[in-house]
């Protein structure tokens, strides 16, 4: 058992914690990153598939994610635009298939208008939420008690509307059924973003992409932190007191005067806390759960869509793939297309056989592009539910109440415990530009903690 001390250990090797460790070295305090996986990246992860280079996880970069964008730039990557040009592809209650341009669904005009009003009132209720801070707002507990569903249904009894403004949040974000999570929640998640209109704009949310994959983003972070990264390295015990930390992993122990959980918060279950965290976290852990989206890369010789004037963008909140996108790699003469399928359409195709469930899916996919949807190349489904160090995507929420009851207490360090990951964030919420920004926030109180 190797055993070393260090200023401060960080366990989890995705972009907060390799950034945590970065900005910790560069107030010159030492650092050890302990990542139970076999690689750096955590949710970021770019793979050879077949042959075929696929991003397993988060891609995408934001006009607004400031802190993503410096250290994309800042790293030297280059970042390529998502093609957007054509048609993109709504299909309706009926199973009718429209094409359409810009950012509004070829709706009746009656659902047309009840979208845009409800999407005004909400970017107004938006624009009132300070996302770091979404507890504070007056009306806060109000809007943590209703379900993000039941507020929409108590707007109008336009169905089609509804699907259409609650996926924004709901399948396409937070990838919960829309009753189980709050509106406060939902406001929250916009509010990260800008406003609800930014986050139902896939030209927005959806802009650019790194060419060579976001996962180098805490890979070539981890490699400036050379020997200090430590992996295959799953933290079991943490001991812990005013004096500093003790953090038992499978191969090694490191003695530490602050540590950072720098993880999803869901998997805080499986340290062994000695003594155990207050109660209050007990209970705001357990108010916290992921969602669940399976994540569908479909490979083609070529961008087939492109040719029938689609720009590969396509959406339904009656399809089994809610969303679908054109995500052929800079430069590659194939054409990739990812597709989502989430919450209970997670679970449900989950039931099937692979080949079932691949047919489902691809069946979805063709209503969008046509039949030969139906035959890629190489077909992938990222399935970060099974992923023994994750169990979940994109990131935690919470459930009913549980933001407003607990949200104030999520960042906040125990003794020498800080935390930091992008299920904790308030601009950037559930992305890598996110976890940077708490990988920032929690570096920077331990090093004016070690100053004192």
């Amino acid at each position: 058992m190797t055993e070393i001390t260090r200023d401060v250990v960080v366990i989890g090797a995705g972009a907060a914690g390799t950034t945590a460790a970065n900005e910790l070295k560069k107030a010159g305090l030492s650092v050890a990153v302990l990542e139970a996986r076999d690689r750096v990246g955590g949710r970021v992860w770019t793979d050879s598939i077949e042959g075929a280079m696929l991003e397993i996880g988060g891609q995408w970069v934001s006009p607004d994610q400031d802190a993503l964008i410096e250290t994309v730039a800042e790293l030297g990557l280059e970042t390529f635009s998502r093609y957007r040009d054509g048609d993109s592809v709504y299909v309706g209650p009926d199973g009718a298939v429209t094409r359409f341009t810009g950012d509004v669904f070829p709706v009746g005009p009656e659902t047309e208008r009840v979208i845009t009003e409800i999407t005004e009132r909400l970017d107004a209720m938006v624009a009132e939420i300070d996302p770091d801070r979404p507890w504070e707002h007056e009306k806060a507990a109000e809007w943590d008690r209703i379900s993000w569903d039941a507020w929409l249904r108590a707007q109008t009894d336009d169905d089609e509307a509804v699907r259409n403004l609650a996926f924004a949040t709901g399948s396409a974000m937070l990838t919960k059924p829309t009753h189980t999570f709050s509106l406060l929640q939902s406001l929250l998640m916009a509010a990260s973003a800008g406003s609800y209109s930014h986050l139902v704009d896939a030209d927005f949310i959806l802009d650019k992409r790194v060419v060579g994959g976001l996962q180098q983003v805490p890979l070539l972070l981890a490699e400036r932190l050379g020997d200090d990264v430590f992996l295959g390295q799953p933290v079991r015990t943490l001991e812990w007191s005013d004096s500093g930390v003790t953090a038992v992993a499978d191969g090694m122990t490191v003695h530490a005067r602050y540590a950072i959980l720098a993880h999803a918060p869901v998997l805080y279950e499986r340290i062994s806390f000695v003594p155990p965290l207050p109660r209050r976290q007990h209970q705001l852990h357990q108010h916290l759960s992921m969602g669940f989206v399976i994540k569908v890369h479909a490979v083609y010789d070529r961008p087939f869509w492109r040719e029938q004037g689609l720009s590969g963008t396509a959406f339904s909140p009656y399809e089994l793939s809610h969303e679908a996108y054109d995500n052929t790699n800079h430069g590659d003469e194939r054409g990739t297309l990812v597709g989502f399928v989430s919450d209970q359409n997670a679970d449900d195709v989950f039931r099937l056989s692979a080949e079932e469930r691949k047919e489902r899916i691809l069946e979805s996919l063709s209503h969008y592009y046509g039949p030969e949807a139906r035959n890629p190349i190489v077909y992938y489904e990222s399935d970060w539910g099974s992923e023994e160090w994750t169990r979940g995507a994109y990131a935690a929420s919470f459930d009913m109440g549980g933001l407003h009851r607990y949200g104030s207490d999520l960042r906040t360090p125990v003794g020498p415990i800080h935390f930091a990951c992008s299920d904790m964030a308030g601009a950037g919420y559930q992305h890598v530009d996110g976890a940077i920004r708490m990988g920032r926030h929690a570096a920077a109180a331990i090093v004016e903690s070690a100053q004192r």
